[in-house]
């Protein structure tokens, strides 16, 4: 007959030696999840874990990209509506020889002063585009100035639908935006927004 501490020993024996073919069995599983798991380049320094990053990251942009078509009309050509002060124009823009009609009028007939042709002219000179467009609009409302801004933003627009691949030239330089300054109203009490009437002591 065993004893006690005889049977006690043989059971701490059979459990030490199950313990540790668990943990040999265990560690084998993991180390194969691991071996699938782990990415086909090795990474061994920060170097090459900023070019693994890099590259998913050309991978996710690339995948992402839309390719913008360009909203023509079946004469060829694209509408726009541009907006400054009181003043809306539409726009059509279309391929031509660069001449620009306006109210049915030639832009030299309309505008009289070199600086709002020059605004007009804008959008062509960012993207390169100088003679190569025609423009036909029709303006309504406010001043000449407001008219030739007005103007200036439905042909950036315009431009912007017919190449979608000059939106970068146009954003960057601020004429896709519409500008909002407007004339500060007039408040009782005043002559105009802030100026006051001429004082009088008596």
């Amino acid at each position: 007959m065993a004893t006690k501490k005889e049977t006690t020993a043989k059971t701490a024996a059979t459990k030490t030696t199950a313990a540790k073919t668990t943990k040999k069995t265990t560690t084998k599983k993991v180390e194969t999840v691991v071996k699938k798991a782990s990415p086909a380049k090795k990474i061994d320094s920060l170097k090459d874990l900023k070019v693994a990053t890099k590259e998913t990251a050309v991978e996710t942009t690339t995948e992402t990209k839309v390719v913008r078509k360009a909203k023509k009309d079946k004469q060829g050509r694209v509408y726009a509506t541009g907006r400054r002060k009181d003043a809306v124009a539409r726009v059509w823009v279309m391929p031509g020889h660069g001449k620009i009609t306006i109210n049915d009028k030639t832009i030299d007939e309309y505008f009289s002063r070199p600086v709002l042709k020059m605004i007009i002219n804008q959008p062509f000179e960012v993207t390169n585009r100088v003679n190569e467009f025609d423009v036909i609009c029709t303006v309504n409302g406010g001043g000449l100035s407001g008219q030739a801004g007005a103007i200036k933003h439905g042909i950036s627009r315009a431009l912007n639908d017919y190449e979608p691949e000059l939106h970068t030239a146009l954003k960057q330089a601020g004429f896709l935006t519409r500008d909002d300054r407007t004339v500060e109203r007039k408040k009782y009490g005043r002559a105009k927004a802030r100026r006051s009437y001429q004082f009088s002591k008596r």
